[in-house]
């Protein structure tokens, strides 16, 4: 049986370790490509998935271009949340809610760290920006399959973020746990 002693472990280790899966695989993509354009993708299936660098702005899907800081700061204000969320014994006593909820932080600390320009990226290009720190979310793989789609370039921080979104859908369609349970 679960006891909500073990949810702050579960919690802060899965939402580390999905925040540093992505800083690292965003640092070593990175150092390997260049900044956007300066290397050739890395096609690791031909037509279907390619890694390659590329810099958002923006949010989901590049919506929202120019307003980091107005995503920094719902960033910071989701984080505070859910970890307010976290602090219920009632929702430490639920592993699958802590895994969803640990995913979710962990993508937008993956992704907020990128936003407030910590990784220390200078603007390679247009020349009206050569130099000037970049404050823009690194993302680096493609998705495509030609002639249907072309997914818009992501990294694990947006794929935790969904998965752990997506999992906090399916629990909503779950029975409520009796009052007394809590």
């Amino acid at each position: 049986m679960w006891h909500p002693s073990r949810g702050w472990p579960l919690f802060a280790t899965l939402a580390t370790a999905a925040a540093a899966a992505d800083l690292a695989t965003k640092s070593m993509l990175f150092a390997r490509l260049g900044m956007p354009g300066e290397r050739p993708a890395i096609v690791v299936v031909p037509a279907v998935l390619a890694l390659e660098t590329n810099l958002n702005e923006g949010a989901l899907f590049g919506m929202g271009q120019g307003l980091g800081v107005a995503f920094a700061a719902v960033s910071c204000a989701a984080i505070a949340g859910i970890l307010a969320t976290v602090s219920s014994a009632g929702v430490r006593g639920q592993p699958w809610l802590l895994v969803a909820l640990a995913l979710v932080t962990g993508g937008i600390v993956g992704n907020l760290y990128d936003r407030l320009g910590l990784p220390g990226l200078r603007w390679h290009a247009p020349l009206g920006r050569v130099g000037q720190p970049v404050y823009a979310v690194r993302d680096w793989i493609h998705f495509a399959l030609e002639g249907i789609i072309d997914w818009p370039i992501f990294n694990l921080a947006d794929s935790w973020l969904v998965i752990g979104a997506g999992l906090l859908v399916v629990l909503s369609f779950r029975a409520s746990p009796p009052a007394d349970a809590h």
